[in-house]
């Protein structure tokens, strides 16, 4: 069968997407993946994932250093549209507005034919509408994100009334629907209940190689935090703030991510109490060494400060990463961290979101006693190759995708 993967997003910045499509490939489908250029850095590591992959990738709309008038063009129609959609009427502009790329997307996609359209992010998900109704076959959306609010609760907010709109106008018109934690799903669900909306979590294929040695417990405990961005409002002050306040112990502190501002550095560096604990930056790595990068630290951290909707619901990769890695971890309260770790306790510690103190309760708990650290790392791993990974996720995704694909147009 011919799959269509289309996203507003590039391939090394979505594991998800990645996933799924290496799962149909191997299943025997020939896929095929429509994205669009993000940032530099990840395309850099597009070269190096693309090769590895049976599938194939289209980028749409052009780069900045390839195809420069496409590039150039789409950004014009985003902006013109963004424009039109603030100031005259979301449902006139917003297939246009809510990806520089969802205008282009939706020319190409109808130029695949193919047995299924699937999107990943919601600036993709018109093009994948249309191009099925087009070519009269099914098509599916996994919402990684709880999209309408995914920056802002307020409705009158230019975003959510934007992505609100998107979601109301094709979420319907789609033949399945997944989601990344079973709250994003449960709040889809109650918005379409004529859709059975199913739960995909963000995990990993199981290392094999990956082994747990005793903690010394004289070296400092190393803590790894990981983002496509680094920067503000992301629970890293709260964090600073906590180790602050631990004059007594000894921690490290690992941030791998991309600055979000030419300063970020510095903030973060200004924020720390001098030689008190070291804070290290580490510049993005390709999502298939993450994990193996991983090993090297002892507690992954989740610090989610519940800043909109979405964040509260949303599981990330980044605690399925410490699990595969053998990290014991330390998460916010969110609402979906909270269901996580009250299911599976033995892994991790949570402590109260955009609190220092509960922040600093919960470091203290591994710190003063390397054995319970040791303990919570290994549970890491035993849940990582029992339960929570892809070998057993990606079944019930084939097993849709199979479902959807026997739907008669």
């Amino acid at each position: 069968m011919q799959i269509l993967f289309i996203t507003s997003g590039q391939p090394s910045l979505n594991p998800r997407l990645v996933k799924e499509a290496d799962a149909l490939s191997s299943a025997g489908h020939n896929v095929t993946v429509l994205y669009a250029y993000w940032n530099e850095w990840g395309t850099k590591f597009d070269y190096a994932l693309l090769k590895s992959r049976k599938w194939t990738a289209v980028r749409i709309s052009g780069a900045p250093k390839q195809n420069k008038l496409s590039y150039f063009l789409s950004r014009l129609i985003h902006k013109l549209a963004t424009i039109g959609a603030k100031k005259l009427s979301i449902p006139i502009f917003a297939e246009a507005a809510i990806a520089r790329s969802s205008f282009m997307l939706s020319i190409a996609a109808k130029k695949y034919q193919a047995d299924l359209y699937i999107a990943h992010n919601l600036g993709a998900l018109p093009a994948a509408v249309k191009a099925a109704r087009h070519h009269h076959k099914p098509c599916g959306f996994d919402a990684e994100d709880f999209h309408r609010n995914e920056v802002s609760n307020d409705p009158n907010n230019f975003d959510v009334k934007l992505k609100t709109h998107i979601e109301q106008k094709y979420l319907p018109k789609t033949n399945y629907l997944t989601a990344s934690s079973p709250q994003i799903t449960a709040a889809y669900q109650a918005m379409f209940p004529s859709k059975d909306i199913v739960t995909l979590l963000n995990v990993f294929n199981p290392v094999s190689d990956v082994k747990i040695v005793k903690t010394d417990p004289i070296s400092p405990i190393k803590l790894f935090w990981f983002s496509q961005t680094i920067g503000p409002q992301r629970g890293i002050e709260t964090l600073i703030e906590a180790l602050n306040s631990l004059a007594a112990e000894s921690f490290e502190l690992h941030l791998l991510g991309n600055f979000q501002h030419s300063g970020s550095k510095a903030y973060f560096e200004k924020l720390t109490i001098p030689n008190l604990f070291k804070l290290y930056f580490h510049p993005p790595i390709s999502a298939d060494e993450l994990i193996t990068f991983s090993t090297q630290f002892d507690i992954g951290l989740a610090l989610e400060p519940s800043f909109s909707i979405n964040n509260d619901l949303a599981l990330s990769n980044k605690i399925f990463t410490y699990l595969q890695a053998g990290l014991a971890v330390i998460a916010s309260n969110t609402t979906a961290q909270c269901d996580l770790l009250t299911k599976h306790p033995e892994f991790g510690s949570l402590y109260e979101s955009n609190n220092a103190q509960s922040l600093s309760k919960a470091l203290l708990h591994y710190s003063e006693n390397r054995g319970r650290l040791d303990n919570a790392r290994k549970a890491s791993l035993t849940l990582a190759h029992s339960k929570l990974n892809w070998e057993i996720e990606q079944v019930k995704f084939l097993k849709i995708v199979q479902q959807t694909l026997n739907i008669e147009f």
